[in-house]
C-alpha cells in the first residue's frame, strides 16, 4: 500500500458532490443504492476472516470492521436525523465524535454479523420512509452544529448514498489491493 496515493485510499469514488438539481431520478437512485447498501456491504464482508477484518483500509485508517459498525453508527444517526427534520422545524441535531465512537470496544471487538443484521433492518426502514416523503418532505431540513449549516433531506439522501458507497469502496478496494477476492 505504500506506493498507493493517500488521497485515492481516504476517498476512492470521490468525495461527495451535491448535484445542481435533484430531479426525482436522482432522488429515486440514490435511494436504491441506500436500500442495497446492507446486502452489498454482507456479500463484500461476511465471509472475511478475523485478520481480514482487523485490516486498516490504508495506513492510519479505520480496519474493515471499524468501517462497518461506523456505517450503522453513521446511517442510525442519518435516520434520527430525518426523523427530526420530519416532526420539528429545522432541529439543531446532536453531532457525535465518530472518531471516539470508532475506538470503543464494540466497534475494535465485537463480529460483524450483528451489525450487518442491524444495517439489514435500518436500510429497509430508510428505504421506506424516503420513498414515501412528499416534495415538501424533501425540502424540510436541520441543522448541523459543527458548522452550523442547514441539510436539506433530499441532499441527506445524496450523501448517505454517496456515504454508504465511499465506505464500500474502501473495503473492495483493500481486498482487490490484496487479493482477498
Amino acid at each position: 500500500m505504500e506506493e498507493l496515493d493517500l488521497q485515492k485510499l481516504k476517498f476512492p469514488i470521490g468525495k461527495f458532490e451535491v448535484p445542481e438539481a435533484f430531479t426525482s431520478e436522482y432522488i429515486s437512485d440514490r435511494i436504491a443504492e441506500i436500500e442495497s447498501f446492507s446486502e452489498r456491504l454482507k456479500k463484500e464482508t461476511l465471509h472475511l476472516s478475523d485478520e481480514q477484518l482487523d485490516t486498516p483500509y490504508r495506513p492510519g485508517g479505520w480496519t474493515v470492521r471499524q468501517v462497518i459498525h461506523h456505517c450503522a453508527e453513521s446511517h442510525m444517526n442519518c435516520f434520527i436525523r430525518i426523523k427530526w427534520a420530519l416532526t420539528e422545524n429545522n432541529p439543531v441535531i446532536k453531532a457525535y465524535d465518530e472518531t471516539l465512537w470508532s475506538e470503543l470496544p464494540d466497534n475494535l471487538k465485537m463480529p460483524i454479523r450483528p451489525t450487518l443484521n442491524l444495517l439489514e433492518g435500518l436500510h429497509y426502514r430508510l428505504g421506506f420512509i424516503m420513498k414515501n416523503l412528499s416534495e415538501t418532505d424533501l425540502k424540510k431540513s436541520f441543522i448541523h452544529p459543527e458548522n452550523n449549516s442547514e441539510y436539506r433531506i433530499k441532499q441527506i439522501i445524496g450523501t448517505y448514498a454517496w456515504h454508504g458507497n465511499h465506505h464500500l469502496a474502501h473495503i473492495t478496494s483493500l481486498k482487490k489491493y490484496r487479493n482477498w477476492e
